[in-house]
């Protein structure tokens, strides 16, 4: 067991860590772990440390092949420093796509974002909930353990020039300032961060049908795969919002 040494030379607080390494300004755990203590630990660490515990799950892709996609596939230069100057709702507008299937899978949508979604009341405490939920998924034993000093967790793609939304945008800081938004209004806080992937822990999700609309038009917009995938119409996609406390996300 190590402590982790990060650019700034300071311990993450009293934390002792598994074996690991720095890859830029990512640092991750060598083997897959298991004690969702450690993720509880790390998350209630971050309001001390400012370094934040995200799952890196694993890839049958890259482990058939013997490769590794943090070592083996590019990043995008880091933009946390632009994340500020995003405008979310002209962003997530340019990356609405006009209707499929004649239209009537986005109705009452059409061709026009509807724009972003009121608030919602917050009950849950997102870090909290964050803890609790990324607890569940590292104790499956699948994921490794990445931690990246950021200012907020939504940052982390931005800071680290995560490149998982290739297929559709490279616009990394857009990506991260979305992540805030959605962080700001429901409490959904990253926990998890794939290749091309990414899952959201929420504390506080839609539970109306109306607010649920127009929260799924924003996942469209901000994922058009995960929608296409779905074989759905926008209102069933929102029905599956409704109080749907993980958000993930795939851009394959």
């Amino acid at each position: 067991m190590t402590v982790v040494q990060f650019r700034s030379q300071q311990p993450i607080a009293d934390l002792t860590l598994p074996p690991g390494r720095m890859h830029n300004n990512l640092w991750v755990s060598s083997e897959p772990i298991s004690d969702a203590s450690l993720y509880l630990a790390c998350v209630a660490a971050y309001p001390r440390t400012g370094r934040w515990p995200v799952l890196i799950p694993s890839d049958p892709r890259f482990e058939m092949s013997g490769e590794d996609w943090i070592d083996d596939r590019g990043w995008l230069p880091p933009a946390g420093h632009e994340v500020d100057t995003v405008d979310v709702a002209a962003t997530l507008a340019d990356w609405w796509e006009p209707p499929c299937c004649e239209g009537t899978c986005l109705q009452p949508y059409d061709a026009t974002f509807p724009g972003v979604a009121r608030r919602a009341p917050r009950r849950a405490d997102p870090f909290a909930e964050a803890g609790n939920t990324g607890s569940i998924l590292a104790a499956r034993g699948d994921s490794r353990l990445g931690i990246v000093e950021t200012p907020r967790p939504a940052d982390i793609p931005a800071v680290l020039g995560w490149r998982g939304t290739l297929n559709q945008t490279d616009q990394v800081a857009a990506v991260s300032a979305v992540l805030r938004s959605w962080e700001d209004r429901f409490g959904a806080v990253l926990i998890s961060l794939g290749f091309d992937e990414l899952q959201l822990s929420v504390a506080a999700p839609p539970k109306t049908k109306a607010r649920a609309l127009v929260v799924a038009a924003e996942h469209r917009a901000f994922c058009l795969a995960d929608f296409s995938w779905h074989r759905g119409t926008l209102r069933e996609f929102a029905t599956e919002l409704m109080g749907k406390r993980l958000w993930s996300f795939l851009w394959d």
